[in-house]
Formats: C-alpha cells, sequence, structure tokens
C-alpha cells in the first residue's frame, strides 16, 4: 500500500510539472512580426489570413459553428472571446500536449506562438481594422459544406449514403447499421476517406459513425475477439473508417492505402441520441482512390487499441481513475495516426512505445481531451513512429468523474463500460502499417542515431 502511494503521489508530482511547464508554453508571448518591426497589429493586414487558414472553414455562414468569422463586422464583435479562446487555446481545438511526444501533423490546425500573440495583442490594441487595402483575398468557400479533402484531392471518386433515419424528439439512443453496396465490379485502392452527416442538424444528434467494410478476402476471419486489447474487426477488409464530432478525415500516408475489393459493402453503426428536436439525416462517406492500376506499397488497417481491459471500466463517483492496457506488436509497424476515444468524463490519454531494448517512448498524450471533439491526429509522414516487432504499445487513460468535469452529468455516480454517451469508453483509434523485417531494417539503419566519436578522433 505505501508502495502505491509512493508512485501515486510521484506521478502526480511528474503530471504537475508537466503542467507547469505547459502554462508557461502558452502564456509566454513571443514577439510579432509587427513588433519586431514596430509596426501596429491590425485585421486586414495581420489577423484576417490567420482567421482564413485556421478558423474558417468551421466558422462561415451555413456550418455548425455558432458565429461567422469572414469579415470585420462578423469578427470585431467577438474580440475579447477570441482572445481569450485562442490564449487558452482552446481554439482551434486540438488537444495534444506541447510539451512531450510528437510535435508534427499532416492535418495540424493548432496556431503557432506567433499567430497567438498576434491576435492577443490585436485585441489589447483595440482589435482595429487597419487599411482595407491590406486584406488578403477572401477565400473561396462552398455554399454548403464540402469535402474537406476536396482541396487536396478533389471530389471524392465514391461517395456512398446510408439510408434516412428519424430521430425522434426524446428518446433512448440509437444505434442505427443499415448496409450499403459500394458497386465495385474490380479491385480499388483507397489513398483518404472521409463521412459527414449529411446536414448541420445531422451534427447534432450523430454521436458517431463507423463504415465497417465487409468483403470476402481468403484468410481473414469474420469473428471479433472481444476479450483482446485489440479491437479491430477482422470482418473482411476492417474498419474503413470511424467519424465522431471534430473528426476531420483519414488521410493515408504516401504510397499506403487500404483495399476494396469486387462487390464491397459498408456496415454502417450510426450512433443517434434526441436532443429535443425531431431529426432526419443520414451519413455520407467520401472515398478517393489511386489511379486505376496503381497499387501502394503498403496495406494500413484502422485498430483500436484499448486503455483498458476488454470491455471493463471501474470508475467509482467523485473520483479521477486511470486505467491502462497493453498490445505486443506482432510484426514491425508504422503507426500513421492517433485519436483517443472517450466519453462525457474523459480527462487524458496518452500512447507510449515499450521498445523490445526496454526503453518506453512517449509517442502522444493528449492532455485536454474534449468529448466535443475527437481530434485524429495524423503524424507528419518523415514524424510517424516507426516501432520494431515485439514493441508494446501501451495505452493510458483518465476520466474525471468529479465536480471538477463541467461536462459531467452527475458526479455521485458509478460509471462503467457501455455504448451511451453516458456511459464511458477508452481507447484510440490508430491506423497501423505493418512492414517486412527488411523494411524496418532499412529504415533503422537510415535513421540509427550517430555515435559519439572517440576522444582525439580528428
Amino acid at each position: 500500500m505505501m508502495d502505491a502511494k509512493f508512485h501515486g503521489a510521484m506521478r502526480s508530482s511528474i503530471t504537475m510539472g508537466v503542467l507547469v511547464l505547459a502554462a508557461a508554453s502558452i502564456f509566454a508571448r513571443p514577439l510579432t512580426a509587427a513588433e519586431a518591426d514596430g509596426q501596429p497589429v491590425t485585421f486586414a493586414k495581420d489577423v484576417a489570413a490567420i482567421l482564413q487558414a485556421k478558423c474558417q472553414e468551421c466558422h462561415r455562414k451555413g456550418t455548425a459553428a455558432p458565429m461567422s468569422l469572414v469579415t470585420y463586422e462578423e469578427v470585431r464583435p467577438w474580440a475579447p472571446l477570441i482572445k481569450e479562446r485562442v490564449r487558452t487555446r482552446m481554439m482551434p481545438p486540438w488537444h495534444i500536449d506541447r510539451t512531450i511526444g510528437i510535435q508534427r501533423f499532416k492535418n495540424d490546425r493548432s496556431l503557432t506562438d506567433e499567430q497567438i500573440a498576434t491576435i492577443v495583442r490585436w485585441v489589447d490594441s483595440g482589435a482595429p481594422l487597419g487599411d482595407p487595402k491590406d486584406m488578403p483575398p477572401a477565400r473561396h468557400w462552398p455554399e454548403r459544406e464540402g469535402w474537406q479533402l476536396a482541396a487536396k484531392y478533389g471530389e471524392p471518386d465514391i461517395v456512398v449514403r446510408s439510408e434516412d433515419y428519424t430521430v425522434a424528439v426524446q428518446g433512448q439512443d440509437v444505434w442505427w447499421k443499415p448496409l450499403s453496396d459500394l458497386g465495385l465490379t474490380e479491385a480499388r485502392w483507397v489513398q483518404a476517406v472521409e463521412i459527414r452527416p449529411a446536414s448541420v442538424k445531422g451534427r447534432r444528434v450523430t454521436h458517431h459513425a463507423l463504415a465497417q467494410l465487409l468483403q470476402d478476402e481468403p484468410g481473414v476471419s469474420n469473428a471479433v475477439d472481444d476479450d483482446s486489447n485489440e479491437m479491430q474487426s477482422t470482418s473482411g477488409g476492417g474498419l474503413l473508417m470511424e467519424w465522431a464530432i471534430g473528426k476531420q478525415f483519414d488521410d493515408f500516408h504516401t504510397d499506403t492505402g487500404k483495399l476494396l475489393l469486387a462487390g464491397a459493402k459498408i456496415r454502417w453503426e450510426v450512433h443517434y441520441h434526441s436532443v429535443g428536436e425531431a431529426i432526419r439525416d443520414h451519413v455520407e462517406l467520401g472515398i478517393y482512390l489511386y489511379p486505376k492500376g496503381q497499387t501502394p506499397k503498403h496495406r494500413t488497417r484502422l485498430v483500436a487499441f484499448r486503455a483498458s481491459s476488454a470491455r471493463v471500466l471501474d470508475i467509482p463517483p467523485n473520483t479521477i481513475a486511470e486505467t491502462q492496457a497493453f498490445h505486443v506488436l506482432k510484426e514491425a509497424a508504422k503507426l500513421e495516426s492517433f485519436q483517443p476515444h472517450m466519453h462525457l468524463r474523459g480527462k487524458a490519454m496518452s500512447m507510449e512505445a515499450i521498445l523490445p531494448d526496454g526503453t518506453t517512448q512517449m509517442l502522444s498524450h493528449v492532455d485536454r481531451f474534449n468529448f466535443a471533439w475527437m481530434n485524429n491526429y495524423i503524424y507528419a509522414e518523415d514524424a510517424a513512429p516507426v516501432l520494431p516487432k515485439g514493441t508494446v504499445i501501451r495505452l493510458s487513460a483518465w476520466h474525471d468523474n468529479t465536480t471538477a468535469n463541467p461536462n459531467n452529468p452527475d458526479p455521485n455516480q458509478w460509471v462503467g463500460w457501455g455504448d451511451r454517451t453516458i456511459d464511458e469508453m477508452a481507447h484510440a483509434w490508430v491506423n497501423v502499417t505493418n512492414l517486412t523485417e527488411e523494411e524496418y531494417k532499412e529504415w533503422a539503419a537510415k535513421h540509427k542515431p550517430e555515435q559519439p566519436k572517440p576522444e582525439g578522433h580528428h
């Protein structure tokens, strides 16, 4: 018991140290480019471009965001709130701990320290418009919410829609599981996928949507081992993608993809919940294909690594609970992404790699998990962890079942594992790309740390 208390205290001390460092990084304000030049910060010259790049994709008319941030007239009334949200890194939603782990991502929508400093200084100086001639050209946005990957790939090659479902004004949660045909007559490879509810109202009632790929694939079982810490569904093609509010898409690494076979179907699992209004909607899946005849070198699979043993969670009232689970890589692998999944009491989640030599690497730590934003952190191609066979992936999760958690519906309830929003989960979706031993050895040789030269060597 004393050992447990000692280790708990040590862990708390380490956590507090990390929080202090994080706070220092948030509130230490670097000089902006305008400050360095001695020029005033204005909306037209400095702030508008930041909003275009990092905010307007969600904050414009016709989207689910509560306000548009396109014109100066739209932005000015919200200036004090914008300052507070960006200063505390509540917006844009990006919850990776910036002090540890991998920090480079393909889909990073966070603000740099300089961008935050620019916005803060602009607000503190009275939020001036400046010279309208300094305004950057307005970004062109579609009339309705378009596909987010269209800017990179164009419109999807295949769009699959689930059957419509009407969510009642009041009622229990519903898991809608229709079947959709992809219409393929030959095998094709996928380089990116994107799921979205069909309407802005649909986002209010859609908790998550799974697109399970059903196809006849020799040597692949249709069984799912619920007692395993690995929740990878093995029904033919596995899980094509999971969507939850805040997730953008899955954009696979170069020369990597997912395989669709002729006759493949999508088995949907759409989790709906009532919000006091009858809403009829469906979900849509956009599939971006490799050119016909092009076969990527690697096949990636979406795996859910648990952060608790099987379907077991035991969170007492008025406590912060920690759980862990472990998964051994049976082959060398590259991990392409990290997407924590918890519910209202989710607080934090980390993914670590325990290497065969006993050393441990922190891959990613989400220290401010927010149920409203299920961010998918897609590692930059040259930053994604490449791990040898036998590596142990350790997932740790923290749930806050106290009054300090503003999202907690009732801190006096004992909470366990379950599908409902008021229940809890603890796993991370990870795109795992297996490598051959030869590929891993080749990678390791190129990335081997440089050995120090012996003294006296010139």
